[in-house]
C-alpha cells in the first residue's frame, strides 16, 4: 500500500511540475524527497528507482551539468537534422507579428492576451460612410448588367467612387485619403460584396499594391506625389507580381531589371532596363501607374560589387515607352478588370524604385509584410460579405418558396444547409472583425492572414453551394433577376488568388507557423546559425519543458482535470476550456511531427495540412468566443454560438484523428493518441435541434437574422433593385400571410373552394367570394403573392441572345 501511495504521489507531483513547466529543480525535489521517503518508510526498491531518476534529472536538467556533456551532443545532432531556412523563407518568417496564434501554438493559451485587444468599434465618420456612401455605391449596381452587359462598372459609379474616396481608405487624411481603420475597411468591403466586381474594384487599391507599399516604404517625394493622386482616383493603380511562370511561387519570377545608363532628353540617366511579362493583374487594363516586382541585376557594377541584387519593386507610369498594357483576361464568372502587362526594354530612372535605392533587393520582404495585412482584409471580407448576402437571400427565398403546401424552410433537408450557412457566416464575421481589430492594435498577423484567406474563401464556396441547392432553378437560370449565380460561378477566383488555397493550407499555415509561432524553434535555428551553444541550450531545454508541459496538460485536460478559469460566461466557457485542451494536444503533436520527420515534414504536405487545420479551427473558434463576449447578444444567438463552436472543434478533432491515422511512425502515433485523446473524440456534429432553431431564425424576421445581416445593403434606396430588401419586406409580413395560407388551404381541403383553385391567387379570390377571408385580407394577399411571384420568377431571352456569331445560328424551326 505504501509503495502504491508513493507511486501515486510521484505521478501527481511530476504531472504538476510538468504542467507548470517548473524546470529540473522542482522535478528533482519531488523525486529525491519521495525516494528518501521510500527508503525510510520501507519501500526500498521504489526509493532507489526514484533516487536514480533524480540523478538522471540532475545530470540532464541542471544547466551547469548538462552544458558540460549533454548540450554539445544535442547541438551537433540538431545541426545535422534541422531544416535549413533559405533567405526567402527567412524573410517570410520574419514578416509580421505573432499574437494569439502564438498562444495557440504554445499549448498553453492565455486568454487575457486575446482580451487585451479591446474593440472600440467604428468611428462616427466610418459608420456614416458605411451607412451612406456604401449604400449609394451598392445601389448603383446590378450584377447581371455589370458582368454580362457592361463588363465594367457604370461611368457614374466610377466617378462616385473616386469622388467619395473609396480608393483611399488606407491613405492617411494628410494625403487626402480617408484614413480608415482596418475594421472599417473590412466592413466597407463586406457591404460592397453585393456586387463582386464592385468589391474587387475597391478592395484591390486598398490591399496589396502601390498605396500600401508607398505608405510603408516610399520616399517622401514618392508619397507626396502619388498618395494624393491615388486617394482621389486621379491615379488607378495595379501591381504586377504573378506571371506565366510565377504564380503561388512568386519568388521564382523571371522578370528582370538591369542597371544601365541611358541618354534621356540629352542627359545621361542612371536607371533600369526592365523586361517582364505579367498575367492576372487586377485593374491592369485601366491602371495609370503599375507597381512591378522584378529581379534586379547590376552586371556592370554601376551600384556596387554585387551583381544579383534581389527582388525589387518599382512604380512605372502607364505611358512609359515599351510597356504593353490594356488587354483583358476574362476571369471565370465575373469579368472584373484584370489583364496582362508586358514590357520590352522599358527604361526607367532609379527613382522609380519604391523607397529609392536603399530598398533595392528588399522587394520580397516588402511584399510579404504588406501581404500579412492585406490578406486579412480583402478576400476574407469579400468571403464574409458574400456569405451574409447569401444567408439573407436564401433564408428569404426558403420561407416564401412553397412546395407540398409548406415553405421549404420547414423541410429539414433544407434546414440543414441553411443552418450551416448561418454558422459559416457567423464564424466568418467574427474572424474577420476580430483579426482586423488586432491590426488596428498594431499587429501584423501573418499566420492568421493565411488562415482567414484559405478558410473563409472555402466557407464562401460551401455557403454558395448550399445557396444554389436551396434556390434550385431560381439560381441556375442566369439573368438580371439572378442575384447569386454569377457570384457562385466566380468563386474559384477567391480560392485561387493571393496564394492558392491548396498551397496555403498544405504549406503555409503550419509550415510558417511551426517556426514563426512556436515559442522556441526560431530561437533554436538562430542559435544554430550563430553557432551559439549557450543560446541553443536555453532554447532547446525550454522547448523540452514545453513538450513535457503539453504532455501533462493534454492528458490531464482530457480527463477534465485542471481546466482552470476562462474569461467567458457559462455558454462560452466550455468551448474555451476545450480549446485549451486541444491546443495542448496540438502543440505536442506539432513538436512530435517536427522531431520525427525533421526537414522531410516540408514534403509531407498532408500531415502539415492536418496540423494547419487544427490551428485554423482553434483560431476561428477563439474569434467566435471573443465576439460573443464583446457583442450585443440577441435572441437565438446562443444556438448559433453552440453550433459554430461545435462545428469548429469537431473539425479540429477530426484533423488530429486523421493525423494519428497517417503518421509514419506508428508507435509515436499510438502514443500521441493515448495522451491527447485517451477517451476518444469528444465532439460530434451539431445536434439537429440547433439546426432547426437556427434555420427557423434566419428564414424569419428575427433578431438573429437582423444581426447576421447588419451593415449589408438591405434597403430599397438605390438606383437598382435590391432583392434583399424585397425578402426582408416579405418576411416582415410573413406571419400574417402564413395564417391566411393555412385558412385557405384548409378550406380547399374541405371542398369549400372550387377544385380548380390551384394557384394561390385563385384561392385568394375564391376565398374572398366565399366569405372565408375579408376584403382587407384579399388586398394584402394579392400584393404579397405578386411580390412572391416576382421573387420566384426567372429571366428568359430572345432565341439568339447568347450567340456572339449570329450568322451561324441554327434556325431549327424556320419555315
Amino acid at each position: 500500500m505504501l509503495t502504491l501511495i508513493l507511486l501515486l504521489l510521484t505521478i501527481v507531483g511530476i504531472l504538476v511540475v510538468m504542467r507548470r513547466e517548473a524546470g529540473a529543480v522542482p522535478a528533482l525535489t519531488v523525486l529525491a524527497v519521495l525516494g528518501l521517503a521510500g527508503l525510510l518508510l520501507g519501500s526500498p526498491v521504489l526509493g532507489v528507482l526514484l533516487l536514480i531518476g533524480a540523478v538522471i534529472v540532475a545530470a540532464a536538467g541542471l544547466p551547469a551539468l548538462r552544458i558540460q556533456w549533454l548540450s554539445p551532443r544535442l547541438f551537433a545532432m540538431f545541426k545535422r537534422v534541422a531544416p535549413r531556412v533559405s533567405d526567402t523563407e527567412r524573410t517570410a518568417l520574419e514578416a509580421g507579428t505573432v499574437a494569439w496564434d502564438g498562444e495557440l501554438f504554445s499549448g498553453r493559451p492565455q486568454w487575457t492576451s486575446l482580451m487585451r485587444y479591446r474593440d472600440d468599434g467604428l468611428s462616427d465618420e466610418e459608420q456614416a460612410f458605411l451607412d451612406n456612401q456604401c449604400s449609394v455605391a451598392a445601389g448603383m449596381c446590378n450584377t447581371w448588367e455589370i458582368a454580362k452587359e457592361r463588363a465594367d462598372l457604370p461611368e457614374e459609379l466610377w466617378q462616385y467612387l473616386k469622388k467619395e474616396g473609396f480608393f483611399g481608405m488606407i491613405i492617411p487624411k494628410e494625403y487626402g485619403g480617408l484614413g480608415f481603420s482596418a475594421k472599417a475597411q473590412s466592413m466597407v468591403l463586406q457591404k460592397l460584396t453585393v456586387s463582386e466586381m464592385l468589391m474587387i474594384t475597391v478592395g484591390v487599391p486598398n490591399s496589396l499594391g502601390p498605396g500600401e507599399l508607398l505608405l510603408k516604404y516610399g520616399t517622401q517625394q514618392q508619397k507626396d506625389h502619388y498618395l494624393p493622386r491615388l486617394a482621389d482616383g486621379r491615379e488607378i493603380p495595379c501591381f504586377g507580381l504573378t506571371g506565366p511562370r510565377a504564380g503561388s511561387d512568386a519568388t521564382s519570377l523571371p522578370d528582370t531589371g538591369i542597371v544601365c545608363k541611358e541618354v534621356v532628353d540629352g542627359k545621361e540617366v542612371l536607371g533600369l532596363r526592365l523586361n517582364f511579362e505579367k498575367r492576372w493583374i487586377t485593374l491592369a487594363p485601366i491602371a495609370t501607374v503599375v507597381g512591378l516586382a522584378f529581379r534586379l541585376f547590376d552586371p556592370d557594377h554601376l551600384l556596387g560589387e554585387e551583381e544579383d541584387r534581389g527582388i525589387t519593386l518599382a512604380l512605372v507610369p502607364r505611358d512609359t515607352a515599351g510597356m504593353e498594357i490594356g488587354r483583358r483576361h476574362h476571369p471565370i464568372g465575373s469579368p472584373f478588370l484584370n489583364g496582362p502587362i508586358k514590357g520590352t526594354d522599358v527604361f526607367v530612372p532609379l527613382d522609380t524604385i519604391i523607397g529609392g535605392t536603399e530598398m533595392i533587393g528588399q522587394g520580397w520582404r516588402m511584399l510579404v509584410e504588406c501581404l500579412s495585412i492585406g490578406r486579412c482584409i480583402t478576400l476574407p471580407s469579400g468571403a464574409s460579405g458574400t456569405i451574409r448576402y447569401a444567408i439573407g437571400w436564401t433564408g428569404g427565398f426558403a420561407r416564401v418558396r412553397r412546395q407540398f403546401n409548406v415553405p421549404v424552410a420547414e423541410m429539414e433537408g433544407v434546414q440543414e444547409p441553411l443552418a450551416r450557412m448561418a454558422a459559416l457566416g457567423y464564424i466568418a464575421q467574427a474572424a474577420v472583425y476580430q483579426t482586423a481589430n488586432t491590426i488596428d492594435r498594431g499587429e501584423k498577423p501573418s499566420v492568421p492572414s493565411a488562415i482567414l484567406k484559405s478558410q473563409l474563401t472555402e466557407f464562401q464556396r460551401d455557403a454558395l453551394s448550399h445557396a444554389m441547392d436551396i434556390h434550385g432553378g431560381k439560381a441556375v437560370t442566369l439573368g438580371p433577376r439572378n442575384y447569386i449565380g454569377i457570384g457562385y460561378s466566380s468563386n474559384p477566383v477567391s480560392i485561387t488568388v493571393e496564394g492558392a488555397n491548396i498551397m496555403t493550407r498544405n504549406l503555409m499555415i503550419f509550415g510558417q507557423g511551426a517556426i514563426r509561432c512556436h515559442p522556441f524553434v526560431l530561437e533554436e535555428l538562430a542559435a544554430m546559425n550563430a553557432d551559439d551553444l549557450k543560446a541553443f541550450d536555453r532554447a532547446f531545454f525550454g522547448h523540452a519543458g514545453l513538450i513535457f508541459g503539453n504532455v501533462a496538460r493534454a492528458f490531464t485536460l482530457a480527463f477534465g482535470i485542471g481546466k482552470g478559469s476562462v474569461p467567458f460566461d457559462a455558454a462560452a466557457a466550455p468551448y474555451a476550456k476545450d480549446i485549451n485542451r486541444i491546443s495542448a494536444g496540438f502543440g505536442l503533436c506539432a513538436d512530435a511531427a517536427m522531431a520525427s520527420l525533421g526537414s522531410s515534414l516540408k514534403q509531407r504536405e498532408l500531415l502539415s495540412a492536418r496540423l494547419g487545420d487544427v490551428l485554423s479551427n482553434l483560431y476561428l473558434a477563439s474569434m467566435v468566443l471573443k465576439s460573443w463576449k464583446e457583442g450585443d447578444k440577441v435572441e437565438g444567438e446562443a444556438a448559433l454560438l453552440h453550433y459554430s463552436c461545435t462545428f469548429l472543434l469537431e473539425r479540429a478533432e477530426q484533423a488530429l484523428d486523421e493525423l494519428f491515422d497517417n503518421m509514419p511512425n506508428r508507435i509515436l502515433a499510438g502514443t500521441l493518441r493515448a495522451v491527447v485523446m485517451p477517451l476518444g473524440r469528444r465532439w460530434k456534429r451539431p445536434h439537429d435541434t440547433l439546426t432547426r432553431e437556427i434555420a427557423q431564425a434566419v428564414s424569419r424576421d428575427s433578431a438573429l437574422r437582423t444581426k447576421l445581416l447588419r451593415n449589408t445593403w438591405d434597403a430599397q434606396d438605390g438606383v437598382k433593385d435590391n432583392p434583399l430588401a424585397h425578402y426582408n419586406a416579405l418576411l416582415h409580413e410573413y406571419d400574417r400571410a402564413e395564417a391566411l395560407y393555412r385558412t385557405l388551404n384548409k378550406a380547399f381541403a374541405k371542398g369549400e373552394l372550387p377544385m380548380y383553385a390551384l394557384h394561390p391567387e385563385q384561392r385568394v379570390e375564391a376565398g374572398l367570394e366565399a366569405g372565408i377571408i375579408s376584403e382587407e385580407d384579399a388586398v394584402f394577399m394579392r400584393a404579397f403573392e405578386a411580390e412572391v411571384l416576382e421573387m420566384l420568377t426567372v429571366d428568359d431571352f430572345e432565341y439568339d441572345e447568347f450567340a456572339t456569331d449570329k450568322e451561324n445560328i441554327l434556325r431549327h424551326n424556320a419555315a
